[in-house]
């Protein structure tokens, strides 16, 4: 599905996505030439991965461009008298990326338009090059055309055969490890962003993109490393919103409010404001307040009406308060600016959940359309496709999937929670435990996760911690998902609440004491006068004295004592205080 990206002004042509067998570019004006089909040409590059951003991207750091008047202007090889850009779009967007903040979709297509054209007449300038390809990799990124991928590799593959990056161009190194990140490579993103660091310390631009490939990886404390280094070089809106992100992953919710607050406050462009509304949206859906979400992503686009991930957001939101028509709306909206496969996959879930079977079988085969496209494009989605299958395909297949993902090294919090789902679903709940778990301990407050940790346990029939996870995720988000919530709910409702004094099976019941035998009373002397009489059969209490003998006949001896009791070879006293039972200990999970 083509996307093509808001109109810029009428006099500029679009350099929107161009599939002809012509061009590897879309033709605002004449096409530059052919990259270099020879790999062997191109420089070796490094190891990287890491997601793709523009606001992260190289631009602020590309060697002999000069910043004037917001426009990063790249000098040409012995062309001092070439004009840089006109105040405008391609101005506007160089200088909110040279900022480390994301450019309006209009202003990005007007500066891919505008390095084509460049290129196209200087095909020597490195750094334009470079400025391109990063371009290209945040506009696949917005459009979720991964073919854009590709033009962004040959690009950047290009800038370093005309300058490596041992020679100073790091900015195209840095290009690639977004690229990478853009492809879900985490460890290639991690390998250039790394080699960038340890000749430049200082530069800026390559933090974020190894924040992006550290969590990807499941190396959080990395990941915080890396965001409290990005904020002393660079503090600012960008800086504030990734402090945000992290404080919203260890699971500190009113840091994270408090710093995405300021943020909003101190966002100064449209795009910019728009993305930081839109965490606060997401911050008010994770923790059960879909009213505040859907209020927040409608300011965001408010802001800017191309926002799809605020349209996704809102869908979420709108679903959860029962306006499911208004969150289909939502939904096809946001497919349309982007048609990502995340977005496919919640939309086909809403449909199930409303009964709407056709809808939803029609949904997740687009999804598995589009996962294959992006595939053949070189972008790894297993984490996405692994989840798929396991909620509604083959399970097995999903643990394959995620196996090999977790063997890639990307052990995230998320693809944790997914492996342990799937070997759940496959019917491997012993396997699914460690995963499961190590997925909420990673220090967000994810009710996902917390639901899958539950029922898993509840397979398991350690019901005590299942309760409590099932509760958790209710708890922090009572409408998580259309259709895990209401099943978190049935299976709450099925194991039924806990007996009166605790769960029983939270810790053993004591074992009883030990009683003591009864010991017979000593016999009274005889006395003179009548004998007392027995005591009545089988009535509880001392021995019954024997009766008195006629006159002159000496009384019976009374019964010996019981002799004292072997316990493992030692004697004791049986009218000893009996020893106190051991004390009760927690069952396993507690």
């Amino acid at each position: 599905m083509d996307v093509t990206p808001q109109q810029p002004p009428a006099d500029r042509p679009v350099p929107g996505p161009d599939h002809s067998a012509d061009t590897a570019y879309a033709p605002p004006c004449e096409s530059p030439p052919a990259l270099p089909p020879d790999a062997a040409s191109l420089a070796e590059p490094p190891p990287a991965s890491l997601r793709t951003t523009l606001r992260r991207a190289a631009f602020g750091v590309v060697a002999g461009a000069v910043l004037v008047t917001g426009a990063v202007v790249a000098v040409p090889d012995g062309d001092e008298d070439a004009a840089p850009p006109v105040p405008g779009p391609v101005s506007r967007a160089m200088a909110a990326t040279a900022a480390g903040s994301p450019a309006s979709l209009s202003d990005l297509t007007a500066l891919i338009g505008d390095r084509q054209k460049w290129v196209g007449t200087h095909p020597s300038d490195a750094r334009s090059w470079a400025v391109l390809g990063s371009a290209y990799v945040e506009w696949g990124r917005r459009a979720s055309d991964a073919a854009y991928y590709t033009r962004a590799e040959q690009a950047l593959k290009r800038s370093l055969n005309v300058e490596p990056g041992e020679r100073g161009n790091e900015a195209a190194w840095v290009g690639l490890a977004s690229l990478a990140n853009a492809r879900h490579d985490f460890v290639t993103a991690k390998k250039w962003g790394e080699t960038v660091r340890s000749r430049q310390p200082k530069q800026w631009t390559v933090y974020p993109e190894l924040v992006d490939a550290y969590n990807g990886l499941g190396d959080y404390k990395s990941a915080t490393t890396a965001v409290e280094k990005y904020a002393a070089l660079r503090s600012g809106v960008p800086a504030l919103g990734m402090t945000a992100d992290m404080y919203r992953d260890r699971g500190w919710r009113e840091d994270a409010l408090a710093t995405a607050q300021d943020a909003v406050n101190r966002a100064k462009t449209p795009a910019e404001k728009a993305a930081c509304l839109s965490r606060l949206g997401e911050l008010a859906w994770e923790r059960g307040e879909p009213q505040e979400a859907v209020a927040q992503y409608g300011a965001a686009l408010r802001t800017d009406p191309a926002h799809h991930p605020s349209l996704a957001g809102r869908a979420r939101a709108l679903a959860a308060l029962g306006r499911t028509d208004e969150a289909q709306r939502d939904y096809q909206a946001a497919l349309t600016k982007s048609p990502r496969p995340a977005y496919m996959l919640e939309l086909g879930e809403l449909y199930e959940s409303l009964g709407l079977d056709g809808d939803s079988v029609n949904q997740y085969t687009q999804l598995r359309r589009a996962l294959a496209r992006t595939k053949a494009q070189g972008v790894d989605d297993s984490l996405l496709l692994g989840r798929f299958e396991a909620a509604h395909g083959d399970a097995n297949a999903a643990v394959e999937l995620l196996r090999a993902e977790w063997g890639r090294g990307h052990h995230s919090a998320a693809v944790a929670d997914a492996l342990g789902w799937a070997l759940h679903r496959s019917g491997d709940p012993d396997s699914a435990l460690e995963y499961a778990e190590q997925a909420v301990d990673s220090g967000g407050q994810n009710a996902g996760y917390a639901y899958h940790l539950g029922m898993v346990q509840r397979a398991l029939q350690d019901f005590g911690p299942a309760r409590r996870h099932l509760e958790e995720a209710l708890r922090t988000n009572p409408q998580f998902s259309p259709l895990d919530a209401p099943r978190a709910q049935e299976a709450l409702d099925t194991m039924g609440l806990p007996p009166a004094g605790g769960p029983q099976d939270m810790q053993p019941a004591a074992p009883p004491a030990p009683q003591p035998p009864q010991e017979p009373s000593p016999v009274p002397e005889p006395e003179s006068g009548p004998a007392e009489p027995a005591a009545p059969p089988g009535e509880p209490g001392d021995a019954p004295a024997p009766a008195a003998g006629p006159p002159g006949q000496k009384a019976k001896p009374a019964a010996p004592k019981a002799a004292p009791e072997k316990a493992g070879g030692a004697t004791h006293t049986p009218t000893r205080t009996p020893p106190k039972p051991p004390a009760p200990h927690a069952s396993p999970g507690h």
